[in-house]
């Protein structure tokens, strides 16, 4: 395949990656960091010359190692060791595409791999063995195990993430959604830092404030969209909802990085509403 058709793929294929790495991760936002890590490196190999018979299983192997890369450089508390098991009886339990990221963290890493790539994302245990570079009976005995892990795991409620914020920084957000709610994108804009940078997520990244100037004109072309206050995984965060629908969950979210009193980084994930799927967030007003 040509480029473009290669990079037609990889965007078809994203949202998969995502549920994968965001699971292996435990979150939604780290997830999304290791999967544009994956992406740009398959996107490098592609450019040295790498043949590829089974694009998605390479992708996956990618997105697999660099979620494993990820972890380790974070040194989480929170994952278990590949050799730990956790004893679990045989309980039923709830859709797993409505379990939470974090749960998928507290299985050991090959239990973890084997239940996404199985259950969320429909691969064959011969599909598990070449992603993990593992032997069958490994896959078969990991997916058995996580499955029952994970029933047990998901009946034990976890506590919310709620963002620990200074009264400053907490003003500072709460003045932000304002500024939107209001339509003063004017206000907005002579708050960006010289150097500014601008992710919108799964389509472009800008840097410096004339490039970002014009972002938010799409906000004030779209009436229907709704501001508020709330928390994604534990950061506060704008949520943003359709106000033609019924408003029970974000249409996506925004993320803002401060210094001193200038927005020094804004991350909104418009284009990735994939990123919604399980995450923990909550409204704070």
């Amino acid at each position: 395949m040509d480029r473009d058709d290669f990079e037609d793929r990889l965007k078809a294929l994203r949202p998969r990656l995502h549920r994968y790495c965001a699971r292996m991760t435990g979150s939604a936002i780290h997830g999304e960091d290791v999967l544009q890590d994956a992406l740009v490196k398959a996107l490098h190999a592609r450019s040295q010359g790498t043949e590829v018979d089974n694009l998605e299983g390479w992708l996956f192997r990618i997105a697999h190692n660099a979620s494993l890369d990820f972890l380790r450089s974070k040194a989480r508390s929170t994952v278990v060791p590949l050799t730990d098991d956790i004893e679990a009886a045989p309980v039923a339990g709830p859709d797993i595409l409505a379990i939470g990221f974090r749960t998928f963290l507290r299985l050991p890493e090959l239990q973890r791999c084997a239940v996404i790539l199985k259950d969320v994302l429909g691969h064959s245990v011969e599909e598990i063995t070449t992603i993990a570079d593992c032997s069958s009976a490994a896959a078969k005995s990991a997916l058995q195990r996580g499955r029952s892990a994970l029933r047990l795991l998901a009946q034990t409620p976890e506590d919310m993430q709620l963002p620990l914020v200074s009264d400053t920084e907490r003003q500072k957000i709460t003045a932000y959604v304002e500024l939107f709610r209001s339509g003063d994108f004017d206000a907005i804009r002579a708050m960006l830092a010289d150097d500014v940078r601008l992710d919108l997520v799964n389509r472009l990244r800008w840097q410096g404030r004339e490039k970002t100037v014009p972002y938010f004109t799409r906000y004030a072309e779209v009436p229907t969209w709704r501001f508020a206050l709330g928390a994604v995984e534990g950061q506060p965060a704008m949520l943003v909802f359709d106000g033609t629908g019924p408003m029970e969950r974000p249409a996506h979210f925004v993320l803002v990085e401060w210094s001193g009193d200038r927005i020094a980084g804004i991350r909104d994930f418009l284009f990735a509403p994939y990123v919604l799927e399980a995450t923990d967030w909550v409204r704070l007003e």
